[in-house]
């Protein structure tokens, strides 16, 4: 059975930082792209990051800069460092793991920027 366990989240104060984490069982995780995606108050879920089983990244444009997705193959884990954290950043933060058609979703972890 696949599981992708979210931790990290929690409040922070607007331009602090978070160290979002992903473990990953149940799957040959080398093989998958990783995702982060997120999914504010009253808005579609989007893309945050992502990275390919060969390590290339991707970013949304708008976090280029903020966020960093890296992985590691040894551990079966990816993360999610945050800085300079805004307001609008508050939303639920969700791993995803990809093969093909195959995917897989985490339950979510909250992310709360506010003062």
């Amino acid at each position: 059975q696949v599981q992708l366990v979210e931790s990290g989240g929690g409040l922070v104060q607007p331009g602090g930082s978070l160290r979002l984490s992903c473990a990953a069982s149940g799957l040959i995780f080398r093989l998958y792209t990783m995702a982060w995606y997120r999914q504010g108050p009253g808005k579609q879920r989007e893309l945050v990051a992502g990275i390919t089983s060969g390590s290339y990244t991707t970013y949304a444009e708008s976090l280029k800069g903020r966020f960093t997705i890296s992985r590691d193959n040894a551990k079966n884990t990816i993360d999610l460092q945050m800085n300079s954290l805004k307001p609008e950043d508050t939303a639920v933060y969700y791993c995803y793991a990809e093969r093909g058609t195959i995917n897989f979703w985490g339950q979510g972890t909250q992310v709360t920027v506010s003062s």
